[in-house]
């Protein structure tokens, strides 16, 4: 006899999912000390699902938390002149941010459903919070007298929830240069498991549908990475700006310095960037930016190279160095030191020239 699936609802808080972290920053059962289980209901793929997304989500308000409470940093809501009914989004400051006179460390992470703080959601959920969150970035960089700013650049608009009204029709399929033949063996299966879905449960749960408002100007990842810089990074006293950037950031970065070439070139000291899936020729980077970011960018990236070992310059841009791991994900984590390393090198580089210039 069919059973009904079932209700995609879930625990709202750590305690009643009945997990913790650790402290190793680990992310363990309260009962049994096992790490975070996916498959809690066998062919349960979807309810699966919904329970890991449900817990991103409480690690998401874990992360915010630590981030202020910890941390001591303050949110600043985006657009800075946001009307009392519009959707906004938020960064996050440390309290010398915008006030530091030496060094401003900003943070930026790849896309996805990572928020402010965060580098990889699976990697804190299954691994740690040292390794998945920008956390050991900041502790670092507070003990080293930078202040430090948080972009939230996957947060773009607000969710809302449409009003019930009958199930649209699917829409036809993109046109597709697969083989015909191909593509209904695939049809059949991707109909095939729909059907075995529904056929497993009497009354699958259906979800809400929701729509998107986008947030004024900070509508997409690159808008909000312009945006904090117009609005804060360019008002900060800081003398020298450090920005960190992986994946997608790294893309948001060179976009950034297409829009504002002079600006980044006189603020920023040097920009680390982790498996940046920028490209110099997509988004026409202009020689003389190719030429900066030789001289004040590195790009540790994916590698079964050992850690900061010089790999081949396949184009004109950024020296690229091994990461240590072979994970997209890990790179930030595991090139963490040499980062620091690396902004402290091209920090006494910019003294010692500067200081000979004024003797």
């Amino acid at each position: 006899m069919k059973k009904d699936e079932p209700p995609l609802t879930f625990p709202k808080t750590l305690e009643e999912f009945e997990y913790a972290f650790n402290e190793y920053g680990q992310l363990r059962h309260v009962k049994t000390g096992e790490p975070f289980v996916f498959n809690a209901r066998e062919d349960l793929h979807r309810w699966n699902q919904k329970r890991y997304e449900a817990l991103g989500e409480i690690i998401t308000q874990y992360v915010y938390d630590l981030l202020e409470k910890k941390y001591n940093m303050t949110k600043e809501t985006l657009p800075v002149d946001a009307t009392g009914d519009e959707p906004t989004s938020f960064i996050y400051l440390s309290p010398d941010a915008l006030s530091n006179p030496s060094k401003l460390l900003v943070l930026i992470q790849g896309s996805g459903v990572v928020r402010a703080g965060q580098w990889a959601r699976r990697l804190i959920i299954n691994q740690d919070l040292d390794s998945g969150t920008q956390i050991p970035f900041i502790t670092k960089a507070m003990e080293e007298g930078y202040g430090v700013m948080v972009l939230n650049p996957n947060e773009n608009y607000l969710e809302v929830k449409k009003p019930a009204k009958s199930t649209p029709l699917p829409s036809p399929t993109e046109p597709s240069d697969e083989p015909a033949e191909k593509r209904e063996r695939k049809d059949d299966k991707e109909g095939k498991k729909k059907r075995e879905f529904y056929e497993k449960y009497r009354n699958p749960q259906k979800e809400a549908e929701t729509e998107r408002i986008p947030i004024r100007e900070n509508g997409s990842f690159e808008e909000h990475v312009l945006y904090v810089w117009d609005h804060f990074v360019t008002k900060a006293s800081a003398k020298n700006v450090f920005i960190m950037a992986h994946s997608y950031g790294g893309l948001s970065f060179v976009e950034l310095m297409n829009q504002r070439e002079m600006q980044v070139k006189n603020r920023v000291c040097a920009v680390a960037l982790t498996d940046s899936a920028h490209s110099i020729w997509l988004q026409e980077t202009s020689k003389s930016m190719q030429d900066w970011m030789q001289q004040h960018c590195c790009n540790w990236v994916s590698s079964q190279e050992p850690l900061d070992t010089q790999l081949d310059h396949m184009l004109p841009d950024c020296p690229r160095v091994s990461a240590g791991t072979e994970r997209h994900e890990l790179t930030s984590w595991m090139s963490f030191l040499s980062i620091f390393r690396f902004f402290r090198e091209v920090l006494e580089t910019k003294e010692a020239l500067t200081g000979y210039a004024h003797t």
